[in-house]
């Protein structure tokens, strides 16, 4: 089994969200998995941009993996600019995820 995890949050629940990112800090933090990314895609980046708990909880992540935010999406709600002031890659997403769980990353999604 893979130790690489693809954590990939697209729910708009901010208690669905903020336990992933509980959950991703605390695996980092703790090393529970030996590489993590974190992937913010659909509903879940209006929440990085409304919500200050969400923004705050995923900026403190920024520092501790890889994460990124769905371009095509952010560009189209107009929140780009504000999700990359978190810290937060803005990219296209599909090729990367795909390209993760190639690369033997498991993903996790909420």
């Amino acid at each position: 089994m893979s130790s690489k995890l693809l954590v990939i949050i697209a729910t708009g629940d901010r208690e669905k969200a903020l336990t992933a990112l509980m959950y991703t800090a605390n695996a980092i933090r703790y090393k529970w998995m030996d590489d993590m990314r974190l992937i913010f895609f659909g509903p879940s980046q209006n929440l990085l941009v409304e919500d200050a708990e969400v923004a705050a909880a995923a900026e403190e992540i920024t520092e501790l993996c890889e994460t990124v935010a769905c371009k095509f999406l952010s560009d189209r709600d107009e929140t780009s600019e504000q999700t990359a002031e978190l810290g937060i890659k803005v990219d296209y997403v599909g090729s990367l995820i795909s390209g993760l769980i190639k690369e033997g990353y498991s993903p996790m999604v909420w």
